[in-house]
């Protein structure tokens, strides 16, 4: 079973931990229905640090990520920006879905699935075998997702005193410092998804639950 760097910060919180995808990963911290209302209300977060980061650049990026996807990435016009997209196998399957980050040029990032990390990074391998494409698992980072109504202005105020938080738009990311910001997430509500080292994850998680955001669970 693998463990993210909060895995003790977890179990020191009382949280209810199952396998997610070979990962021991909190399901809730108690009540699944009071960690709802927390990020429907004020502002919850996750640790998504068993996300599969990936990232690709190479002179045949863009040509690549064009056959591999279901959404197109030339659609990315400004630095920064995101999209919701599946890979697919050569018949047109799919073998999961992701969220695509544009860094500008030749360099793009995938945030992919953890129960499918294997299989996914065996099948850009495969496909870019051959081709100009560099692919680096990041293995040194970690993922917050931190939701909720009142989850940007914590972040952008109260941690990182960054108005350029503020600023940033739906689906577009940003980089302050050792810290990619992105305004995406799965909960349907406002909020920030925050990749930095994983050596200063416990830290920002702590500061982050300084200021008043709770803890969710995956439930």
């Amino acid at each position: 079973m693998q463990h993210t760097p909060l895995y003790q910060a977890h179990v020191d919180l009382g949280a209810r931990m199952v396998d997610f995808g070979g990962w021991s990963m909190p399901i809730s911290y108690g009540s699944q229905i009071s960690e709802h209302h927390t990020v429907r209300r004020g502002a919850g977060v996750f640790d998504v640090s068993h996300m599969t980061i990936l990232d690709f650049k190479g002179t045949e990026v863009g040509s690549f990520l064009r056959r591999v996807l279901a959404n197109d990435v030339s659609k990315l016009q400004s630095e920064g920006q995101a999209l919701y997209s599946c890979m697919l196998r050569e018949d047109g399957g799919i073998l999961d879905d992701l969220i695509v980050y544009w860094f500008g040029g030749e360099r793009f990032r995938i945030i992919s699935n953890a129960a499918t990390c294997t299989k996914d990074l065996a099948w850009f391998r495969e496909v870019a075998s051959g081709t100009a494409v560099e692919i680096d698992q990041r293995k040194d980072l970690a993922m917050l997702a931190v939701q909720g109504p009142r989850a940007r202005e914590i972040v952008a105020k109260s941690i990182l005193h960054s108005k350029k938080c503020l600023a940033l738009g739906p689906f577009f990311s940003t980089q302050i410092g050792n810290y990619m910001l992105a305004r995406t997430g799965y909960t349907g509500e406002d909020g920030f998804e925050v990749i930095l080292p994983a050596k200063n994850v416990c830290g920002f998680w702590e500061a982050l639950l300084k200021h008043g955001v709770v803890p969710c669970g995956l439930g």
